[in-house]
């Protein structure tokens, strides 16, 4: 009786070890994908902040133009009257 305890007991130490061995190859996998999911943030908030500095030299430049079109329609303004 002593052996068949022995037995079931060596079987579940070694389904918990095989499942041990399958959750660290799993946290391996999900720290892998982890890295690869935070680079990826990394290179889109850095896009992201491409993208706002090129809106902001847009707007600057688009109210430059519009200083230059009312400068140019009061010159015409002036002229016409």
């Amino acid at each position: 009786m002593s052996l068949e305890i022995l037995n079931q007991l060596e079987t579940k130490i070694q389904q918990t070890v095989n499942t041990i061995q399958l959750l660290q190859q799993e946290i391996a996998s999900l720290q892998q994908k982890n890295q690869e999911l935070e680079l990826l943030i990394s290179e889109e908030s850095d896009e992201v902040e491409l993208v706002r500095k090129e809106n902001e030299a847009l707007k600057q430049e688009q109210a430059v133009w519009q200083d230059r079109i009312s400068m140019l329609l009061n010159k015409i303004g002036e002229i016409s009257q």
